[in-house]
Formats: structure tokens, sequence, C-alpha cells
């Protein structure tokens, strides 16, 4: 997809805004998050403007899981962090606020207060085993 002018992810990976750059390679570019997490909070984009994970091309959402599976690690090393909590807002119902998908790699130390991802959902719903093998059928079949 072509970039966009008036997106800020698009405006970085061309060099408009600046970033503190921790990778590029042909199909990604990774900074470091200017509003941080935790020290360390990157951001994993691809060059190409798309919204949402499933728009991406498979070459390059490969390209980015490949970037997420190398980066993580040296966030790690770099932060002296035991862990990373790495996650993607896909859509805006999710808190996605730049349409351009994004992957945060966010270096953690146990016990530094933030909780594991299902903290992100205080109210979880109760479901049925056969409610979930409907649900399972409507995601093969869809």
């Amino acid at each position: 997809m072509a970039a966009s002018a008036t997106c800020v992810f698009c405006r970085i990976v061309s060099g408009d805004i600046p970033a503190t750059k921790v990778h590029e390679d042909a199909h990604v570019v990774a900074f470091l998050d200017v509003q941080p997490l935790r020290p360390g909070h990157v951001l994993v984009v691809p060059r190409s403007h798309v919204a949402r994970l499933h728009d991406m091309p498979h070459a390059e959402a490969d390209a980015l899981w490949r970037a997420v599976h190398a980066i993580a690690p040296r966030a790690e090393k770099a932060l002296g962090a035991s862990a990373t909590t790495i996650g993607v807002n896909n859509g805006r119902a999710s808190g996605q606020e730049v349409p351009h998908v994004h992957v945060h790699i966010v270096p953690r130390k146990e016990g530094d207060g933030a909780g594991p991802f299902h903290a992100a959902f205080p109210d979880r719903p109760s479901v049925t085993r056969e409610e979930m093998q409907a649900i399972a059928e409507r995601m093969r079949s869809g």
C-alpha cells in the first residue's frame, strides 16, 4: 500500500518525522515509542501503509514478525529485562490509535507493576463449551 501523507508512522518511515530507530530493513522500521509504557518500548511498523494485520500481504506479515522475533531479545538485553510484553491493537475497537499496523515490544522486569496481558480484561465473560465450539466452527468456516 502507498504511504499516507497524514499517517504519523508513514512519516516516520519516510524520514519526515525524526525517530530513534533500532532496526530497519526492506520491509519494516522499528523505533522507540515517544510515549513509552516502559523504557525501551519499541514500535515495529511495516514500511507500507496498512491499517490491520489481515490486510497485509503474507510476505510483509512474515517480515514484521521476523523483526519482532529479532528485536525482542535485543530489547531485553539492552534494558536488563527478564521478559517482554508483545502486543498489537488491531482496529479501532481494540484501542489502535494510529491506523497503521504496529507491534509493541515492551521490556519487562519482575514486579514492575504492569501485570499480565489478561489484566487488560478485568470483566471476562463466561463462555460454555458449546459456545466455544460454535465460535470455533464460525472461525473455521469464515
